[in-house]
């Protein structure tokens, strides 16, 4: 009677560790602090002053979240993330204090097909791109790397209401497609339902966006199109401000781009081309090119260092020109904690429509010396931080 008691609970028990296994929920995430200085930024007279400040967020931004899977039988599974940003300097959320406005999204994914889901989700031009060939996904130069308010959308390109479809891996290719959604009457394409173009109303944003990945070996090449109209009106809305470069009210956001990762050894050498058009609804349209090249060096499995150097152009409305070199060291003190150091420097030239000169603007939509410019047409930056996962 015994052996059958214990021969059950066994039994019990083993069913009880399956099914556990075919559904989960995963709490994880980071926090990146650290102090940063700046030669130039605005003050509050408008001219040009030395920071030093908290930063928070530089080399990934600080997130917590919640991830799971439940297994439906034949392959299929239902899938969630619900992610949070936060600035841990002052505790509150980030993304223009949304509660999940990271990631929020529901799905099904298929094995051997991919996934289907359904939220607030990134863009293939995040996906793809900026994670794989740009020095801010590469190294700990992060969002001080990624070009003037990630106008090319490589970092932050979250679209709301999306419905989005990412295939599966087929030796090493992968593909999708997304689309999010205006939920305005009358707006689908994105065009304004009431008020005016130059005005239009809340909510009236749409967006759809397309990538292809290749990724065998040492090998990396990757492609992404992203398209959003009116990407003022989203919430939180996109930026389309490139250091006091006045687009006006923008109507169309498109950007393309092309990546391409080669890792020899400990060394990784990656380059990557991104095209960004705006459109305004009134007057002549700006185009901003970015050319990047970069490497990475791995001289133990704790210390890796990098080097990056990206030319940006701006032609049409505004003609102007930015060179940024950065190098950043990394050290790990364990799988999940490491301690970091960089230097970026960026020179601008060139006048907006108005006839202003161009002010060097260090930093993404996540993390700047100062949005709308450094008053000055160069600058020199430094940090030193500290990075922490669970």
């Amino acid at each position: 009677m015994n052996k059958k008691v214990l021969t059950t609970a066994l039994l019990a028990s083993a069913f009880a560790g399956t099914a556990h296994a075919q559904s989960s929920v995963t709490l994880y995430g980071i926090i990146d602090a650290g102090i940063s200085y700046a030669n130039h930024s605005k003050n509050a007279a408008g001219g040009s002053d030395k920071l030093f400040k908290y930063d928070d967020g530089v080399a990934q931004g600080s997130r917590w979240g919640l991830r799971g899977t439940e297994d439906l039988g034949g392959g299929l599974k239902a899938l969630f993330v619900l992610e949070s940003g936060f600035n841990s300097g002052n505790g509150t959320l980030g993304q223009g204090g949304a509660l999940f406005g990271r990631q929020a999204f529901v799905g099904l994914s298929k094995d051997g097909m991919g996934s289907l889901t359904f939220g607030r989700q990134y863009s293939f031009s995040t996906d793809y791109l900026g994670s794989n060939y740009s020095t801010g996904g590469q190294t700990v130069a992060g969002n001080y790397a990624y070009h003037i308010n990630d106008v090319d959308q490589l970092t932050s390109s979250r679209i709301n209401n999306s419905v989005k479809f990412s295939s599966a891996n087929y030796a090493g290719l992968t593909f999708g497609a997304m689309y999010g959604f205006s939920n305005q009457a009358g707006a689908f394409g994105g065009a304004p339902a009431t008020g005016t173009a130059a005005a239009p109303v809340a909510g009236s944003s749409r967006a759809y966006s397309f990538g292809v990945n290749y990724a065998n070996g040492p090998i990396g090449l990757g492609a992404a199109y992203t398209d959003i109209r009116f990407p003022g009106q989203a919430s939180p809305a996109f930026s389309t401000s490139i250091a006091n470069v006045t687009t006006g009210t923008v109507r169309d956001l498109r950007t393309f781009g092309l990546g391409g990762r080669y890792i020899m050894g400990p060394a990784t050498m990656y380059a990557l081309w991104t095209n960004t058009h705006f459109e305004p609804v009134t007057g002549a349209s700006t185009t901003y090119n970015n050319f990047e090249g970069g490497a990475k060096y791995a001289f133990t499995p704790a210390l890796t260092t990098g080097l990056g150097y990206t030319y940006s152009r701006l032609t049409g409305a505004t003609t102007g020109h930015f060179n940024q070199v950065d190098a950043s060291v990394d050290y790990a003190l364990s799988k999940r904690t490491d301690v970091y150091g960089l230097v970026i420097y960026q020179d601008a030239s060139g006048k907006t429509a108005s006839g202003a000169p161009i002010q060097a603007q260090i930093g993404s939509s996540t993390s700047y010396f100062n949005t709308s410019g450094s008053g000055s047409q160069n600058q020199l930056a430094f940090r030193v931080g500290m990075r922490h996962k669970f």
